[in-house]
């Protein structure tokens, strides 16, 4: 495996350990999430050149004084400008000692030699860009992760900062392309969950349901589902029709929800933890549910006027079976 490789896979890891709690708590990608993702990845990169690089002897006495190594390298460099590696672990050196200012200007010494070609001193560049603003994605560093896409389309990091990127801008369908991509680049499980969940949310779909992430299937509440006359001549034959379980008390998020199509009602739809938006909130964890069923004429799963629905309340303690009709035109 390449340096690079190993450094993909750590920073990867370090994601699933410490962004992916996180992310379930808050249920959404935030911009102190994405802070911590870029703390996270400079924290693996600092760790990996530290400690993990191959040309770092191992055992006790053996680590030499950082200090000293920047300074003999950047001593080298000053007899052998045109040295690349030289001056990408001079790069990385001062990123590990946190001198953004010099880190910056070392990378962008080696991008210089590169001619720019290099997609991967394109993203080290990006990165130590934000690092030195705490976190915040400057234009600049935006624009590097989208030419080392052009380099590299495959190129993990800058799929992953680049969607970021998108989202943030407001172009959540590139986003989730973006991110699909990352998803076919074998990252971990933890982290193809968080993929998953926020592609589904960028384009405007329930969350996907995580086989590996709940193991209960049992049906909690069992819904006889049927949609009155005036609501079927009213909607087309194609309309979406969401089915969804609410906490009375807190109704935003949802505790779950399952979509249905309007031709294939009547029917009984069955809830349980499979169905929980968020793995720590599950249905089995509560006793009185509202339930909630919408045929959406746009197929949104977010209301909107023209729509239909059917709702009640229920106490799981004392049934689990219910009678719901969709007969209710959302003004």
């Amino acid at each position: 495996m390449t340096l690079w490789g190993v450094l993909s896979l750590l920073c990867f890891a370090a994601l699933a350990i410490v962004v992916w709690p996180l992310y379930r708590s808050s249920g959404r990608l935030t911009a102190l999430l994405m802070a911590v993702i870029v703390l996270v990845v400079g924290l693996s990169t600092t760790l990996y050149y530290r400690i993990g690089h191959p040309g770092v002897p191992s055992g006790p006495g053996s680590m030499p004084d950082v200090g000293e190594m920047v300074l003999s390298l950047a001593g080298r460099l000053e007899d052998n400008p045109d040295d690349v590696k030289g001056w990408l672990m001079l790069g990385r050196s001062y990123q590990t000692l946190q001198r953004y200012d010099e880190a910056v200007a070392a990378f962008e010494k080696a991008l210089a030699l590169e001619q720019g070609q290099n997609a991967q001193t394109l993203v080290a560049l990006a990165i130590v860009l934000m690092e030195r603003q705490d976190g915040e994605m400057p234009d600049r560093s935006a624009t590097l992760f989208e030419n080392a896409l052009a380099l590299d389309p495959n190129n993990p990091n800058a799929l992953f900062y680049a969607g970021g990127a998108a989202a943030q801008r407001g172009n959540k369908a590139l986003a989730a392309d973006r991110w699909e991509m990352l998803l076919g680049l074998n990252a971990p499980a933890e982290i193809q969950e968080l993929l998953q969940r926020m592609i589904s949310e960028w384009r405007g779909l329930p969350p996907p349901v995580l086989q590996n992430e709940i193991q209960q299937d049992s049906a909690i509440v069992s819904i006889n589902l049927s949609i009155s006359s005036d609501a079927i001549s009213a909607l087309p034959a194609d309309a979406t029709v969401y089915v969804i379980a609410r906490d009375p008390a807190q109704p935003s998020p949802p505790i779950a929800v399952t979509p249905r199509r309007l031709s294939e009602l009547p029917m009984v739809v069955s809830l349980s933890d499979r169905d929980a938006m968020i793995p720590s909130r599950l249905l089995s964890g509560f006793s009185e549910l509202e339930i909630v069923a919408r045929a959406s004429v746009s197929g949104n799963p977010i209301a909107q006027s023209g729509d239909w629905s059917g709702s009640l309340f229920i106490d799981v303690s004392a049934t689990r079976s219910v009678d719901l009709i969709i007969n209710q035109e959302i003004p």
